[in-house]
């Protein structure tokens, strides 16, 4: 601990002693995409539906006199947000286009510093998607079960510290306190020393004042020739055991060739004693910059009941551009 607070010191002391004006230079890059999906099953049966992704990130980044490194990251995705401030739910294509966007600074010696002005991960969140690409939010059912997520929000900072041994990234995540609430710390360590293996362990909190609830996660993937085994587990706890979530999830992936691969995954999601699963078999096909896509999912008692109208079944083809 006490050396995350010095590197954090020292860099925050380097911030302050300068003046120095710096260039560099802004580039964007972009993706869009086409998809059309189908989700049958109870209620949920209403018909094929197109959608269309559009996304431009602002980039740029400069050295400073002092050596240290500043970069911009800024984010351009329409209606992203589904809600206003203040809560209200936004109509379809409407309110503010942009979305997250943060400033870095860093250095070999110092580490590197993120402030995510919107859309900030805490050390669990960072830890990106279940083992099998979280196929639970592909259903789209808000009454479903959701893992909880911790320590995430805007305007907090995730701090990288320099490197302590070769191969071997440890991560601290602070969300300052608001209204009702304390401030958050969370830490991650990822460790990929070995050909093919990584192996990420995070733990965080997210406090309400009087009431703290923890999350850890455990993810591991390790790639051998054309196979690549992947594990994740989820776990949070909160002040009330009801309120206690648990989410397992593998994956495992064949590349036939540099272009095209397949994959099956599976996710279990369970909340006070209900039990909601997932799996999904996947195909791509990669050429340039286009991806062509094709899954189909089944879900079953998303709700955690054995309600007959709480199981799904979804299938999707899709087209991605990258520019």
């Amino acid at each position: 601990m006490n050396i995350k607070k010095i590197g954090l010191t020292a860099l925050a002391g380097s911030l302050v002693a300068t003046s120095s004006a710096m260039a560099g230079a802004m580039s964007v890059a972009g993706s869009a995409s086409v998809a059309l999906e189908h989700i049958n099953g109870g209620a949920a049966s209403a018909g094929k539906s197109f959608t269309m992704g559009n996304q431009l990130t602002f980039s740029g980044s400069g050295e400073m006199d002092n050596g240290l490194n500043v970069s911009l990251s800024f984010v351009l995705d329409q209606n992203d947000d589904s809600t206003l401030a203040g809560g209200t739910v936004k109509s379809a294509n409407t309110g503010s286009p942009f979305d997250s966007h943060s400033v870095t600074i860093s250095s070999d010696s110092l580490g590197t510093l993120n402030f995510a002005g919107e859309g900030g991960s805490s050390a669990t969140t960072a830890v990106d998607a279940t083992a099998a690409g979280d196929i639970w939010d592909q259903f789209d059912d808000e009454g479903g079960l959701e893992p909880n997520g911790v320590g995430t929000g805007d305007n907090m900072f995730m701090y990288t510290l320099p490197s302590l041994m070769d191969d071997l990234t440890v991560k601290a995540s602070w969300k300052p306190s608001g209204t009702g609430t304390e401030a958050a710390i969370g830490y991650s360590a990822t460790y990929a020393g070995v050909e093919g293996l990584s192996v990420t362990y995070a733990t965080g909190e997210d406090t309400s004042v009087g009431n703290v609830n923890d999350a850890t996660m455990l993810k591991g993937s390790y790639a051998y020739g054309p196979v690549t085994v992947a594990y994740s587990d989820y776990e949070y706890d909160a002040q009330t055991d009801t309120a206690d979530d648990e989410m397992t999830s593998y994956k495992l992936s064949y590349t036939i060739s540099d272009e095209l691969s397949v994959s099956y995954g599976s996710e279990e999601i369970t909340t006070n004693s209900l039990t909601a699963e997932y799996e999904m078999i996947s195909a791509s096909y990669t050429a340039g910059g286009m991806t062509i896509s094709a899954s189909m999912a089944d879900a079953t008692d998303i709700d955690g009941t054995t309600t007959a109208t709480e199981d799904r079944e979804r299938w999707a083809l899709g087209a991605s551009f990258a520019f």
